[in-house]
C-alpha cells in the first residue's frame, strides 16, 4: 500500500471522527469560513444539480417505494454525500489527490423480511465519486445517478444502480411533475436560532426497473422521491437528530415533514404540503405534529417505527407504520430509515428517516 493511499484513509477516517465527535454527524458545528445560506437566492438550474463546494455539508438523496411482480413490498434508498473538510479558503489539504471533500454512498433495499446496507466512501479530486450538473451524474464507485441521455434536461430522467452484499439494483426514473422549493421558496429553516439549509426536492419520479435479492431478479414498479440539500450548519449545537417523513397519498397529493429533537424542550418542526400539481405550501414550526406510537428493539436501542402525523391545516391525521422495523442503517454514522404505509384520514406510501437514536 503506497504511503498516499495510507494518508488519504487516515485522513478519511480521522475526518470523520472529529465530524462524528461534534453534533449528529456534525452538523451542528460551525460554519466558519464556508458559505451560509441566504433567505432569498434564488435557484439556478440546471448548475444547482450539481455540487457546491463553498458549503460544509451537501446530499443527493433518493428513497423509493415499490411492487415487485411477485407481489412483494419493497423500498430503497440510494444516497451521496459531500463533505468538505476544510473551508474554501484554506488551501493546506489541498492537492491533485486531495481537494478537501470526503464522498460517502449509502445503499439499501427493503423488504417486509429483509433489510440490507451498503457503504462506499472516496477522496475528493481522483474521480472515484463526484456530481456532474448537466448532464447530470453522480456517482461513487460504479454506484451512479446520471441523465439517461446527454439531451436529457436536468435530472427529469435519470437511471439509478447500486449494489452490495446480497443485493443490487438497476432502475429508470422518470419525472411526472415539477420540482417542489421547501420553506421560504428553498429556504428550509431548521431550528429556533435559524440554523438553515437549501432544500428542494423531486418527488414525482414514476420508477420501474429490477432488483436482485440474494441471486433471485425481481421486476419493480413503484415511486422515488429525490431530496437535494446543502448547507454549513443546519442544526443548532443543542439539537440530537431529526425524525423525517415524505408521505406519498393515493390522492396524488404529498407531505414532507420533520421535526428535530432537542437536549430539553420541544422540538423544532416544519412541512410542505404538496399539491397533485405540485404547489407547494410551507408550514412553519408547530403546525406539524407527530407522535411515536410504537416502538421496536432495532440494533440494541429502542426506536418508534410507528408514528401519528397530524397537519390538521390539511386534513391529515395518519399512522405510518414500518415494512419491516429492522430497517437500521449500520453505516459510519448509524440511523435508522425504511419503507413505511399510511392509513387515516388519506392512504399511501411512504418513507420514514430517523436519526440519533
Amino acid at each position: 500500500m503506497s504511503a498516499r493511499l495510507i494518508a488519504s484513509l487516515l485522513f478519511c477516517l480521522f475526518g470523520l471522527s472529529t465530524v462524528l465527535a461534534q453534533g449528529f454527524g456534525g452538523l451542528g458545528i460551525g460554519q466558519d469560513g464556508y458559505s451560509k445560506p441566504i433567505k432569498g437566492k434564488a435557484f439556478d438550474f440546471p448548475k444547482d444539480h450539481g455540487p457546491h463546494p463553498d458549503y460544509r455539508i451537501e446530499w443527493w438523496y433518493v428513497t423509493s417505494t415499490l411492487k415487485g411482480d411477485d407481489g412483494n413490498d419493497y423500498g430503497i434508498q440510494w444516497t451521496l454525500f459531500r463533505s468538505a473538510f476544510a473551508p474554501p479558503s484554506d488551501t493546506s489539504t489541498v492537492s491533485t489527490w486531495n481537494n478537501g471533500q470526503l464522498w460517502m454512498g449509502h445503499a439499501a433495499l427493503t423488504s417486509a423480511t429483509s433489510h440490507f446496507v451498503a457503504e462506499r466512501r472516496a477522496r475528493g479530486g481522483v474521480s472515484q465519486a463526484g456530481v456532474r450538473a448537466q448532464p447530470f451524474s453522480a456517482w461513487i464507485d460504479d454506484w451512479e445517478m446520471t441523465a439517461v441521455s446527454d439531451q436529457t434536461e436536468g435530472i427529469s430522467q435519470v437511471k439509478l444502480a447500486a449494489n452490495g452484499e446480497g443485493f443490487s439494483y438497476d432502475l429508470r426514473l422518470d419525472a411526472n411533475g415539477p420540482l417542489v422549493l421547501h420553506g421560504d421558496k428553498g429556504y428550509s429553516v431548521k431550528s429556533p436560532d435559524g440554523q438553515a439549509s437549501y432544500y428542494f426536492s423531486q418527488p414525482f419520479y414514476r420508477v420501474s426497473g429490477a432488483l436482485r435479492i440474494e441471486g433471485k431478479s425481481i421486476q419493480v414498479t413503484g415511486e422515488a422521491w429525490l431530496d437535494r440539500e446543502w448547507s454549513s450548519q443546519p442544526l443548532s449545537e443543542t439539537q440530537t437528530g431529526w425524525d423525517w417523513v415524505s408521505l406519498s397519498f393515493d390522492s396524488g397529493e404529498k407531505l414532507m415533514g420533520f421535526q428535530v429533537r432537542t437536549k430539553d424542550g420541544a422540538p423544532f418542526t416544519s412541512a410542505t404540503w404538496i399539491s397533485a400539481d405540485g404547489t407547494p405550501t410551507a408550514f412553519g414550526d408547530g403546525a406539524l405534529k407527530m407522535t411515536a406510537l410504537k416502538t421496536d428493539e432495532v440494533a440494541g436501542r429502542r426506536v418508534p417505527t410507528g408514528w401519528r402525523v397530524e397537519l390538521p391545516q390539511k386534513d391529515v391525521d395518519v399512522e405510518i407504520s414500518a415494512l419491516n422495523p429492522d430497517s437500521w442503517m449500520a453505516t459510519s454514522i448509524p440511523y435508522w430509515e425504511g419503507p413505511v404505509s399510511i392509513k387515516g384520514t388519506k392512504a399511501g406510501r411512504g418513507y420514514l428517516e430517523m436519526t440519533g437514536y
